[in-house]
């Protein structure tokens, strides 16, 4: 049996490439993709040619945000079955170094989504092989859809729960795209009282509204120190945690400034590898600066959380279309036509 699967063949350049499904192995399962939703660093990788400092070589696989069904379990997998529907986590740690071995395997040097950022073939085909251990089954109130998104919604709890978001935070939220209104919608679940959103884009201001942003502030190329001032005239406070995920270096600057001292700043968007910042305003203040890369065992959680109904993500997604019209899907992401802000591919 072969898989069919979308890859970057260049910069802007999709194509399609077939080749035979590669035999399981004993943890291993088969699984039949269902969704894919497209993500900000697919659309670095597709039309930049990189992912952060790590380029993109051709051809390479694409998709990370997937649910599908099992179709085929390998000898030795015993918690899942033929037929059960799943949320898959991509990449595939080494689960024997130090750092996987501490309980930190999303920052493992040796896994294969880590090291080279890409996975090939990637999860924008029609069938997909992984670790069973890193397959998590979907609960019948939770759909196909929903499932795909469980990726980028555990990416905004691994990055809440580090940077402290609790009850009664203040969390001011820079960016309003797909991480960014994720961010919203967890920070809420986490308690978060005060909750400020900026963008450039009007229309992701309103949807960030109707997710339950208490205020929502459009930014432009104003001095971050003018934008931070309006940020605390808006919340009543400075916030003392900030969630950038934009990757913006005017976003970033934008949140040293207006984050509180003692506070924290959380670089959750990926954005260029080299920044002019105002560091020392975040020293002498003693904001704290961290950085978050994907998740740590966030994946049970998140799926809890959307079948309590605590967390509602359908709203995020604006579009959606067929595998045949990924690159249309592709386009219109790319250029947030038609207010799309996030893109399922239906397989």
């Amino acid at each position: 049996m072969d898989n069919t699967f979308v890859v970057i063949q260049g910069i802007g350049k999709l194509g399609l490439e077939k080749q035979p499904i590669p035999e399981l192995g004993p943890n291993d399962v088969l699984i039949r993709i269902s969704k894919v939703g497209l993500c900000g660093s697919d659309l670095s990788m597709v039309y930049k040619g990189r992912l952060a400092d790590q380029l993109v070589s051709q051809p390479t696989g694409v998709g990370h945000e997937a649910s599908g069904t099992i179709v085929k379990c390998g000898p030795a997998v015993k918690k899942l079955k033929s037929g059960d529907r799943v949320a898959i986590e991509p990449g595939g740690p080494c689960r024997k170094c130090d750092l996987c071995v501490s309980g930190k395997y999303n920052i493992c040097n040796i896994a294969s989504f880590h090291n080279n950022g890409m996975l090939y073939p990637g999860c924008l085909g029609h069938y997909y092989v992984h670790n069973a251990d890193l397959c998590f089954k979907l609960p019948d109130n939770v759909s196909d859809e929903e499932g795909a998104l469980i990726e980028p919604l555990a990416v905004t709890i691994h990055a809440s729960r580090k940077s402290g978001v609790k009850l009664g935070s203040s969390v001011l939220i820079c960016g309003a795209g797909p991480i960014g209104l994720l961010s919203l919608l967890t920070a809420k679940a986490m308690g978060a009282t005060n909750i400020l959103v900026t963008d450039i884009k009007e229309n992701r201001l309103k949807t960030a509204t109707k997710m339950g942003a208490n205020h929502t502030l459009l930014v432009d190329d104003s001095d971050p120190k003018n934008l931070a001032k309006r940020v605390e005239e808006l919340m009543g406070c400075m916030p003392e945690i900030t969630l950038e995920c934009s990757g913006s270096q005017s976003a970033i600057s934008l949140g040293i400034y207006a984050t509180k001292s003692g506070g924290v700043l959380m670089a959750v968007g990926v954005g260029p590898t080299e920044m002019t910042l105002p560091i020392t305003h975040a020293l002498v203040r003693e904001v704290e600066i961290k950085g978050v890369y994907r998740y740590i065992n966030c994946y049970p959680l998140a799926i809890d959380m959307i079948a309590k109904g605590l967390i509602d993500v359908g709203p995020l997604i604006t579009h959606s279309f067929k595998f045949e019209d990924f690159q249309k899907a592709f386009e219109m992401f790319h250029t947030g036509e038609d207010g799309a802000i996030k893109c399922m591919i239906c397989m």
